[in-house]
């Protein structure tokens, strides 16, 4: 992979400043705790979006909150650089004495003692680009916040979780818990663990539940990807990463994750033992999912959480019944999900992605452009921008690829059908299972036939509604897990 394009650094550094200001940005603030928490952020140094650490002064935060609220998240893109003279060397050695004398002092308190004693000064960044430069010592300041929800859809703390294999392939949980109720508003097994998979489970949840106003993940690859940073920006949720080594606040998904393992993997089948192996036989993806999801609902959600003396399940209700949740229709999180490539267009209009080619308006020859498009679907029209402006769409004119590489292996991956599992005989399965005292049917939570002789009966006419009143489900008729 080729170094990042000037309008992808751009978006890394957009998607950063938002990060950083995101503390800033929420709206319940009143306007002394805003300025408590700008004074806060600037008196800290941050992980830039290329390496290193990065002050940034209270002015720069203020400019950039205001941006934010004036152009939202295309305004945090930093302008064309402009041609600029030279900082002279004595200003440099200036700046390099005052580090010398106090090695605690950051690059932005610096540049205040220099605009006092001079009335002018570096930019900060020019100030830190010299400090490396001459291996000056950098203040690196860790935050240890208190990661306690207060509130449902404050907080979700999502992560990957290794699984058995079905069919010789691995498998993977994604998983996200609201950090107040512990409950999970996204699980879901897949046979990767990339960012289209981290898509498909955080989706379908975001158009559920509602907009969190926070995400928190580690540094896996899925999570670490752009395309999941374009996503939250365009939905405005901060997303936080936790730091190597600190991983305050990931307790409460570690914890489910070792349930998950000790409660539900141990029942599974070990597919290389032979037939008659102790365990339930897991023979494709769905049917882990659909097992999972009986787990979930019969004995994580039901059962009360150490910590809180709640069921998940209750605890989740009621939080949600004292908040309005921010929301976002399908569109808008559609949107959020699209990927972007730039692409140069031919002197005929054309344009090529993935082999397929299409066409754009003419007036456009020549020219470097993005490229948004699903990655699901590349028979679709894609739309074409310029300068982060729409361009108006391009046409399919020829066909290779009906989707693109990253994304398909998970399109290949088993669709979400019925799959025939008998969910009442796996209940009452002679195993130490949470789920093997209920006795319920959870086929009728899918609105699917029961097997054997009520499968050819008509489907119950109370069987559950999809909509508002079954919030698991989303329009099409999708499980949510």
């Amino acid at each position: 992979m080729g170094a990042p394009t000037r309008r992808e650094r751009a978006e890394q550094v957009a998607f950063w400043r938002y990060q950083v200001i995101g503390p800033a940005t929420d709206t319940e603030l009143t306007a002394r705790q805003r300025g408590r928490v700008v004074r806060a952020l600037a008196s800290q140094t941050h992980p830039g979006p290329f390496g290193g650490m990065v002050a940034v002064s209270r002015e720069t935060l203020d400019r950039w909150i205001r941006a934010w609220r004036r152009g939202g998240f295309e305004a945090l893109k930093p302008r064309p650089r402009q041609a600029a003279t030279r900082t002279p060397v004595e200003v440099l050695e200036l700046a390099a004495n005052l580090k010398r004398e106090k090695p605690e002092r950051t690059a932005a308190q610096v540049r205040r003692i220099m605009m006092r004693m001079l009335g002018d000064a570096p930019s900060e960044s020019t100030l830190l680009r010299h400090f490396r430069r001459l291996d000056l010592p950098q203040v690196h300041r860790q935050a240890t916040g208190r990661f306690q929800a207060d509130f449902a859809m404050e907080i979700w703390v999502g992560d990957a979780l290794h699984g058995p294999r079905i069919n010789g392939k691995k498998t993977y949980l994604f998983a996200f818990l609201d950090d107040y109720s512990r409950y999970p508003v996204a699980a879901r097994w897949a046979h990767g663990e990339d960012t289209c998979r981290l898509a498909i489970a955080l989706k379908p949840a975001l158009l559920a539940w509602g907009v969190p106003n926070s995400i928190y993940v580690d540094n896996g690859a899925a999570f670490k990807d752009h395309q999941l940073g374009r996503a939250c920006a365009r939905l405005g949720i901060r997303l936080i990463h936790s730091r190597p080594g600190r991983p305050q606040g990931r307790g409460k998904i570690e914890r489910f994750f070792n349930t998950v393992t000790s409660q539900f993997l141990t029942e599974i089948a070990d597919p290389g033992a032979g037939p008659d192996a102790p365990g339930t036989e897991v023979g494709s993806l769905d049917r882990l999912n659909d097992l999972f999801r009986a787990w979930l609902e019969v004995s994580y959600q039901t059962r009360p959480n150490d910590t809180t003396g709640q069921p998940p399940g209750e605890r989740w209700h009621q939080g949600r019944s004292r908040i309005e949740p921010r929301t976002a229709t399908m569109d808008q999180i559609n949107e959020a999900f699209l990927w972007s490539q730039t692409r140069t267009v031919t002197l005929t209009g054309v344009i090529k992605l993935f082999g397929n080619l299409y066409q754009s308006d003419p007036l456009w020859a020549g020219r470097r452009v993005e490229v948004v498009y699903d990655p699901f679907d590349l028979t679709s029209l894609i739309e074409v921008r310029h300068q982060d402006q729409t361009a108006g769409p391009a046409t399919l004119i020829d066909i290779t690829r009906h989707v693109a590489p990253k994304a398909v292996h998970a399109a290949r991956e088993d669709p979400a059908a019925p799959s025939g599992v008998d969910y009442l005989n796996l209940l009452k399965h002679d195993h130490d299972t949470a789920t093997a005292h209920t006795g319920l049917d959870y086929r009728a939570l899918t609105g699917a036939p029961a097997p054997g002789p009520a499968a050819t009966s008509p489907p119950p006419a109370q069987q559950p509604a999809t909509g508002p009143s079954d919030p698991r489900r989303i329009p099409g008729d999708q499980p949510l897990w």
